[in-house]
C-alpha cells in the first residue's frame, strides 16, 4: 500500500494504519504535513511529486494530509501547515520548517544531510 498525494501520486510506503513509516527506514527523509484543500499544500503539491521521482531510491519524500488523519499532527507537534520535517539517515530529525518551501530549498537540504540527485 501507498499515500496517495494530492494528484494520486504515490509517496512513502505504508503501515498497516494507513500511515507512512517516518522516517523510512536507513534514508533521509522529507515528511509534508499539510492538507490537500490547504493553498501553500496545494501549491507543493507538483514539486513534491517532482522531487518523489527524481529521488526514488535516495531519499523518501512523503506526504500526510493532517486534515484526514488529524491525529498525526498531534504525532509530529505541528502548529501551522504545511510543515516539513527532514530527516537524517539515522532517523533523527535535523530540519524543521513551517509555510510553503520552495523546490529549490528542499534540494538544497537533501544535498546537505549527503542525498546526491
Amino acid at each position: 500500500m501507498f499515500v496517495l498525494s494530492m494528484n494520486g501520486m504515490c509517496f512513502g510506503a505504508v503501515e498497516s494504519a494507513g500511515i507512512p513509516e517516518v522516517p523510512a527506514k536507513g534514508m533521509v527523509t522529507m515528511v509534508d504535513i499539510g492538507a490537500k484543500k490547504c493553498i501553500p499544500c496545494k501549491m507543493m503539491a507538483p514539486i513534491l511529486e517532482e522531487l518523489e521521482k527524481e529521488y526514488k531510491g535516495k531519499a523518501a519524500i512523503i506526504f500526510i494530509d493532517v486534515w484526514e488523519n488529524r491525529e498525526q499532527g498531534q504525532r509530529f507537534g505541528i502548529r501551522s501547515i504545511p510543515t516539513q520535517i527532514f530527516y537524517d539517515k539515522q532517523g533523527k530529525e535535523v530540519y524543521r520548517h513551517e509555510g510553503f518551501l520552495d523546490k529549490q530549498s528542499i534540494e538544497a537540504k537533501l544535498e546537505s544531510l549527503g542525498v546526491e540527485k
